[in-house]
């Protein structure tokens, strides 16, 4: 009897143990500070030997797809030895994130008695309970602030705008909007891999030169919107305007940005975020334009062309439902026979009796989903134009439409033009789709997607303005285009130039191409001596004043029925 009793107060011993062990844990897992972890170890390590465990193993997982592929994070709660499991707990959340516990002995200790593996399970699921509630809330942060590459999001940035506000400290930051130059080719000749790794040390050297008061967030792609304050601004810049980002031991790549600079003034009042990123977007526009350098500041001017964007903006919806927009078509002509064999549809704005040509709203378009908008309307309009033209029993010839590149971000591209040109009954031989040179800012892959697409259902394909930005024989070796229109930059503008770089570059670009099976067209022909150097050159078609200005669809009929 005496030993019973011995045995029932060291129970009574290790039960009241085990419940202070317990409340102890609670209260420091509710309390909830980076404090408490040495505390919660210590507590986990007395219930360990309390219960003559040598470890515990948390596991972590964002997703189930994670834990399928055995990814995660992995935490030791306790570790006196190495020994078998002998117990294991999993919780899945709300958000389907999972935690899991396993807990071990060492060979040779007593197993656990039932009552002592129902005491060893209830803090298994105590501490998973909490260590995935607090999974769950970090998740949760994480999908708000950050993009699914880790980077911090615009609703990131909203947020700290939020807290400088509040605390009033908007006065000495600038804002900067910027985009990584022609960051495709680097996609390109470093393969993603690499490329992305130029982007993520781009990003993290642009924190560090924003640290302090700054931040740095990715809208999309390779554009980016940072803060700092101005006495950083100086430093910032100069990494923006080029920098040698590694990507591999002794390896780096050359980057720069378009940026535009918003300067916050001491008497800025702040009613929302746009009061802010509308004057950086501006600025910023203006740099991608190329015409104001490569990094611009926001000032007065750029106030001013900002009001009349933002006009054209709040102007469109009710344009377009009204038609004002219509397609002139200016054509393209047979080199060899003079013989109109082609036209471009350009767009343009009658707003309120006045014409507006593309150059002062296109911009303003191009910085929303308006232009792609803009653009199904033009192809719709033109595609019911050649359906007249065809019943007319008119020779229809091929016209051509202008993309954006903002269709890029439209997987649905391809199946949303079809479904506009067989709506009209139009044969896809007669639609030819424009995508401008500047698209080398695109994806590769999603370009080469779609144009393949178009080739496959029978449209065809340019790339135009070639020569005018940054060319990249990529750009056609890649893509399998139709067409390649020669921007009139190439053409040589005097007699000078016809002997000299302009006609020797304006002949190999030609023949180049054409020996690559593409169709050339020159654009911007506005003189004999430009014409005689094409025909020399073999090019295909022209398109220029020399020829036509663009005109009316009337008057582009009465064409087509006078080479009849």
């Amino acid at each position: 009897m005496f030993g019973v009793r011995i045995v029932k107060e060291k129970d009574a011993d290790r039960t009241m143990w085990y419940y202070e062990l317990l409340d102890q844990l609670v209260s420091a897992l509710t309390a909830a500070g980076e404090t408490d972890v040495p505390r919660i170890e210590r507590i986990l390590g007395e219930m360990a030997l309390l219960f003559r465990l040598c470890k515990g193993v948390t596991r972590l997982y964002r997703s189930l797809d994670e834990e399928k592929e055995g990814g995660g994070e992995t935490l030791c709660s306790f570790n006196t030895g190495e020994g078998e499991p002998v117990a294991f707990q999993r919780v899945v959340t709300s958000i389907m994130s999972v935690a899991t516990m396993t807990v071990y002995m060492q060979p040779g200790v007593p197993p656990l008695t039932s009552e002592e593996r129902r005491r060893v399970e209830l803090i298994m699921r105590i501490i998973l309970r909490f260590t995935s509630s607090n999974r769950m809330q970090h998740t949760i942060e994480s999908l708000a602030f950050y993009d699914d590459f880790g980077y911090r999001n615009m609703r990131s940035l909203f947020n700290h705008f939020r807290i400088i506000r509040e605390q009033g400290r908007l006065a000495g930051l600038a804002v900067i909007r910027y985009n990584l130059r022609r960051f495709s080719l680097v996609n390109q000749e470093l393969g993603r891999e690499k490329a992305n790794l130029v982007l993520r040390n781009h990003y993290t050297r642009m924190e560090e030169l924003v640290d302090g008061e700054g931040i740095v967030c990715r809208p999309s792609g390779d554009d980016f919107v940072a803060i700092c304050r101005q006495e950083r601004l100086e430093e910032a810049l100069a990494f923006l305007t080029e920098a040698r980002i590694p990507y591999e031991e002794g390896k780096t790549a050359t980057i720069s940005a378009n940026a535009g600079v918003f300067v916050i003034p001491d008497d800025f009042e702040l009613k929302n975020v746009d009061d802010i990123r509308g004057p950086a977007i501006s600025a910023y526009m203006a740099a991608m334009g190329g015409k104001k350098g490569q990094i611009v500041f926001y000032n007065e001017e750029l106030a001013h062309e900002r009001e009349k964007v933002t006009r054209v903006q709040q102007n469109f919806p009710n344009a377009l439902r009204e038609e004002e927009f219509y397609p002139v078509y200016q054509p393209k002509v047979d080199i060899r026979t003079g013989k109109i064999c082609g036209a471009e549809a350009l767009c343009r704005w009658n707003h309120n009796g006045e014409a507006v040509y593309p150059n002062d709203f296109i911009p303003a378009l191009e910085e929303t989903s308006d232009v792609c908008r803009l653009d199904f309307y033009m192809l719709e309009h033109v595609c019911r134009q050649i359906r007249q033209w065809l019943d007319k029993g008119l020779a229809v010839v091929r016209i051509s439409v202008n993309l954006s590149r903002k269709h890029m971000l439209n997987r649905n591209l391809l199946s949303d033009l079809v479904r506009i040109v067989d709506d009209c009954r139009v044969p896809h031989r007669y639609i030819e789709f424009e995508f401008t040179e500047t698209t080398t800012d695109v994806e590769f892959s999603d370009l080469r997607r779609v144009v393949s697409g178009m080739q496959e259902e029978g449209f065809c394909a340019a790339v135009d303005d070639y020569g005018m930005g940054y060319s990249s024989l990529n750009l056609v070796k890649n893509i399998p285009w139709n067409v390649l229109k020669i921007d009139r930059s190439v053409l040589p503008a005097n007699e000078e130039d016809y002997h000299g770089k302009h006609g020797i570059l304006l002949k190999h670009v030609v023949a180049m191409f054409k020996e690559l099976g593409l169709e050339c067209v020159a654009e911007g022909v506005e003189t004999e001596n430009q014409l005689k150097l094409l025909k020399e050159t073999s090019c295909d078609l022209v398109q220029g004043y020399l020829f036509y200005r663009p005109m009316s669809a009337e008057e582009f009929e009465k064409k087509l029925a006078e080479q009849m």
